[in-house]
């Protein structure tokens, strides 16, 4: 069965360049020059690639630590893991939901003879997060700010990511929410971390999360995730989708064009 593709065509910007050619890029550029990155820590390297036509960035990943138990922004977290590869499968999920404009590309490579997540970095950021709280702002308009909020936060209760900061919610200059960094996602547990984040929920995502079942994940995710944290993403999906087929028609909106199935 293939899956099922949201075409989401209005939040990704004119490149010339598709999500498929820029996975190609990452796994095959060349490191033309790298330095560490400014911000995070998990200890990304920001490298300029080049694969003698075209010339862009990534930000590469290789963290893979696991602790019995670790005390973060969270509590303690028991069997605490922090992984490159929920890059990769975080980019790979949100492109199976039509996120493919808001989760920029990441594959997984080699880098210094360690695997890595190599990220495309995305262009054009205006600021990000706690720059925009303290600008107090929303952009020019607050209706797609505030929606694009509302599917990061049902995608982020769907992953049970507990590294979302303010550091890695950046806004381009036309006011597109991107999300990066994902490597403390995929959490065991099947309940969600904060169902209060479940507020309202656009009607094609929501299709697109009934959508999801174990065939297809395990297809797109095999490589990067465990058995057992695949089965806890659809066990929380069932919870999010039994939420809100309890909601009033008052907590749906339409955002994301309707999907379509390729043939």
């Amino acid at each position: 069965m293939r899956p099922l593709l949201l075409w989401f065509s209005f939040l990704l910007p004119c490149l010339a360049q598709t999500l498929e050619e820029k996975e190609v890029f990452l796994a095959k550029a060349e490191i033309v020059r790298e330095r560490n990155s400014k911000k995070g820590i998990t200890g990304t390297v920001r490298a300029t690639l080049s694969d003698g036509t075209i010339t862009h960035d990534a930000s590469i990943q290789a963290i893979n630590e696991s602790k019995a138990k670790f005390k973060g922004s969270v509590g303690v977290e028991i069997n605490f893991r922090d992984s490159y590869l929920y890059n990769v499968a975080a980019y790979r999920l949100g492109k199976l939901l039509g996120l493919g404009g808001m989760i920029p590309p990441s594959v997984a490579r080699y880098h210094a003879g360690h695997a890595a997540a190599w990220t495309w970095w995305v262009e054009n950021v205006l600021m990000d997060e706690g720059e925009r709280l303290k600008k107090n702002t929303t952009g020019p308009d607050k209706d797609k700010w505030a929606r694009q909020t509302l599917i990061m936060r049902v995608f982020d209760q769907l992953i049970a990511n507990t590294g979302r900061n303010v550091g890695n919610i950046l806004y381009d200059k036309d006011w597109n929410l991107w999300l990066i960094d994902h490597t403390r996602a995929f959490r065991l547990q099947k309940e969600l971390l904060k169902p209060e984040m479940l507020d309202k929920c656009d009607r094609q995502f929501l299709n697109a999360l009934r959508g999801l079942n174990d065939e297809m994940l395990r297809a797109e995710l095999s490589s990067c995730l465990q058995s057992s944290e695949i089965r806890a993403i659809l066990k929380r999906r069932d919870v999010i989708v039994a939420h809100f087929d309890k909601a009033g028609p008052e907590k749906f909106y339409d955002y994301l064009p309707s999907s379509t199935r390729l043939p």
